[in-house]
């Protein structure tokens, strides 16, 4: 059988924090932003890992974390706005600031 080259991680957000699950290996973190959590989750499988044998996990040494994140729907209003504007709704005028065209860098 051949050795997995990553680790498959799960992050959706809670009532307060954002928690992560492997699903190959037993590793749960959590973290106030996704940012924590993320390298609480690159600590937390490394720490898993110290000591071990890749191989008895099934994985090759050194393995990337992929990490799907689970987000939730924007809400009626926010996608309200979007469908005008694209249908060319004069009514769509003044509602950017509610779904902007752009995403923040």
């Amino acid at each position: 059988m051949a050795l997995q080259r990553t680790i498959k991680a799960h992050v959706r957000k809670g009532e307060k924090l954002y928690l992560a699950e492997c699903v190959e290996i037993a590793v749960v973190t959590q973290g106030e932003t996704l940012d924590e959590t993320l390298v609480n989750l690159q600590e937390a499988v490394a720490l898993h890992l110290e000591d071990e044998d890749p191989s008895d996990f099934g994985l090759v040494k050194d393995p990337a974390i992929l990490v799907t994140i689970e987000l939730e729907p924007a809400g009626a209003q926010a996608y309200e706005a979007f469908r005008r504007r694209r249908s060319g709704d004069p009514a769509s005028h003044g509602v950017s600031s509610t779904f902007p065209a752009r995403f923040p860098r």
